[in-house]
């Protein structure tokens, strides 16, 4: 055998090699995603985590009750690829309509998530949730951490800009700062953390369809797995 056959024979080796351990990889990061089956899902499968851990009676939905694709997003208002992506998201939810519905929990893992979460909860309590999500998403810049480095406003006058934000979308400012003075949403943030971590979450945004996690962050993914569930 001459000594390129031998060359190249070795190469194919090597490739079929790293192939069959690349399609193993990939079969066990499928198979430790967590599964739960849609209450629409007549497929009879079990699920390995309760229903409830994913979707809470109070979290923030866009979409109809009974859509047959749930898509849970664990997102941080302070996360810039949160920021970035959703207007993915929303066109997502606008090219599927009525067939996907957006549930969204959160993963605070910021400075400023929890007191972001908090105001974006509060404005939920008048009526403008999603309005002051996009509002702080747009506004990232003046109050959340950028890639390590610190926001352009000061932590003493992060909730003064917040008092703008609110006043921008003509809330109620004392009802807002009176949920904030009291923390009132610390259980559920607190529990949507938690939650999180059950499910595997360990980076913003995360996406959850009928179950079953995104496994390879991008668009193109996101809309495959959505369709995927469509079919059955």
């Amino acid at each position: 055998m001459s000594k390129e056959i031998k060359i190249l024979a070795l190469i194919v080796l090597v490739v079929a090699i790293v192939a069959v351990l690349g399609a193993n990889y990939y079969r066990k990061a499928m198979e430790s995603a967590p599964v739960i089956v849609n209450k629409n899902n007549n497929s009879g499968k079990k699920s390995s985590i309760s229903p409830e851990t994913l979707v809470r009676p109070d979290s923030a939905t866009l979409g109809v009750p009974d859509a047959p694709v749930t898509l849970v997003e664990f997102l941080d208002p302070e996360c810039e690829a949160c920021a970035a992506f959703s207007p993915v998201v929303k066109k997502i939810l606008k090219d599927y309509d009525p067939k996907v519905r957006l549930v969204v929990r959160y993963m605070p893992l910021h400075p400023n998530s929890l007191r972001a979460a908090t105001l974006t909860e509060a404005a939920g309590e008048q009526g403008k949730y999603w309005e002051m999500q996009e509002l702080l998403f747009k506004r990232h810049a003046e109050w959340g951490e950028r890639h390590g480095a610190p926001p352009t406003a000061q932590p003493q006058n992060i909730d003064t800009l917040f008092e703008k934000y609110a006043m921008e979308l003509g809330l109620d400012v004392e009802k807002v700062n009176d949920a904030i003075r009291e923390n009132r949403y610390q259980a559920k943030l607190e529990r949507d953390r938690r939650d999180g971590q059950t499910l595997g979450v360990r980076k913003t945004p995360s996406f959850f369809v009928n179950g079953r996690m995104l496994m390879r962050f991008g668009e193109y993914d996101l809309r495959a797995l959505i369709e995927d569930e469509l079919k059955k």
